[in-house]
């Protein structure tokens, strides 16, 4: 899509949040087409225009290689529609379904804004949500291991883990190939993603995520946990390191919250 008819497009979609970096909106390219999710980097005021505008470009541009890479890897995320790194947009295929953070106890209770979740605020009764996308905790604890663990034999580090970039798509929506999975499991908002294959970085994207298990969602320590034993299994010979880096983050976190 050309920078002149990006103007149109988004004088035409629907707004739906916004958060420090980008506006998100819900737009139509075509008429016969489904929707899609369109990410657009607004002009930061505080910045010079042309660094902005390089830094937006630089930013568009690499997400939206993530999110290829990542498809190209057989890793759940959302397909990308369009790319216009000059106006600062991304369009990117709509999810029809929930976050991980609104599924699990305690998650809707506080929900924020985030970058690209699009759906309201709801009383949370985990367990009939769960019922209605046809898995258990246990199940979709796994789903989230194996595809941090394809994420990472890709060498994609996220640098946002957390349960609000995670989302199951709603069965009546996804004709699933696995008998006793109606749903998939799909990780959103690559804006802070880079490739790394250095165990830290990876390490680091795990601790993140667990902080954020800990911090939004109530004694969910075997929740992590069975997150970690899906990843484990699926990522193989290179688990070891990662786990034992993980500890190293993990005390290295201890020891600052200590210091203060």
């Amino acid at each position: 899509m050309g920078s002149s008819t990006f103007p149109a497009l988004l004088a035409s979609a629907t707004p739906i949040s916004q958060g420090a970096e980008a506006k998100v909106y819900k737009a139509i390219l075509t008429p016969d087409a489904p929707p899609i999710l369109l990410k657009y980097r607004f002009t930061k005021q505080y910045r010079h225009p042309s660094l902005d505008a390089s830094l937006t470009r630089s930013r568009v541009a690499g997400e939206a290689r993530t999110l290829l890479k990542c498809l190209r890897s057989g890793v759940n995320v959302p397909g990308v529609r369009m790319v216009d790194a000059a106006a600062g947009a991304l369009g990117i295929e709509w999810i029809e379904g929930k976050s991980v953070r609104c599924l699990l106890p305690g998650g809707a209770d506080d929900e924020g804004e985030t970058n690209e979740e699009v759906e309201p605020k709801v009383d949370n009764d985990g367990d009939n949500l769960l019922k209605e996308y046809g898995v258990s905790v246990e199940k979709l604890m796994g789903l989230i291991g194996i595809q941090l663990a394809k994420m990472h034999a890709a060498d994609v580090v996220h640098g946002d883990l957390t349960t609000s970039n995670m989302m199951l798509r709603h069965p009546s929506s996804f004709t699933s190939n696995v008998p006793d999975t109606p749903t998939e499991l799909v990780l959103i908002d690559f804006g802070l993603s880079y490739v790394s294959s250095l165990v830290e970085d990876k390490a680091v994207d795990l601790y993140v995520l667990e902080r954020a298990f800990l911090s939004t969602h109530p004694e969910s320590e075997p929740l992590f946990a069975s997150v970690l034993a899906s990843y484990s299994e699926e990522l193989g010979k290179e688990w070891p390191a990662i786990s034992r880096r993980l500890d190293d983050v993990r005390l290295r976190g201890r020891k600052r919250s200590m210091v203060g």
